[in-house]
């Protein structure tokens, strides 16, 4: 029973975390060609005046436009980090409040590298205006949002397991 347990977690597991990743790249995804069928690089458009604007950039580096031209190996890591994510997420016998989180940083890393792929640049297109910051993307909010949200539901888990031992152990 343990065995079929275990394989059962583990398959939804592994669906949440598809599913989650393909609906990020979807969201990403779309977004951008939204972006690119109505603006041309450089243009900014106001969407929340004194907050946020519209202004599509090509991004040929990573977060902050560092490394520019480095577009191969940018696609290799973000591979690399999607196979080491669902690994991650196949092997360990993880809560989904930390399946998703994962699915997000794999989704957003998989929406740049698409672009990589594609185009051999990401579209950027969400700009702070009340606070001078580099030009994001949808895929940029969900690989940090992600890696916020694993890095709390990780330690709630393992604050929980401590107390689990410690409570199991002192009976």
């Amino acid at each position: 029973m343990v065995a079929t347990s275990k394989v059962s977690a583990r398959g939804t597991r592994a669906i949440v975390f598809w599913v989650a990743v393909c609906l990020v790249l979807v969201l990403d995804q779309t977004t951008k060609l939204a972006v690119r069928s109505v603006l041309r690089v450089g243009e900014r458009q106001t969407l929340v005046p004194g907050v946020l604007d519209l202004l599509y950039v090509k991004n040929d580096g990573a977060a902050f436009s560092l490394g520019r031209g480095a577009g191969p190996l940018f696609v290799l890591i973000a591979a690399a980090v999607v196979c080491v994510a669902f690994a991650y997420v196949w092997r360990e016998d993880i809560p989904l409040s930390l399946v998703l989180p994962v699915a997000c940083v794999a989704g957003g890393g998989v929406g740049n590298m698409v672009d990589r792929l594609c185009a051999g640049y990401v579209t950027d297109f969400l700009a702070t205006s009340f606070v001078d910051f580099p030009v994001f993307n949808v895929a940029d909010i969900f690989v940090t949002c992600g890696i916020v949200c694993a890095l709390v539901a990780y330690n709630v888990w393992e604050s929980g397991r401590e107390r689990a031992n410690a409570d199991a152990g002192g009976r």
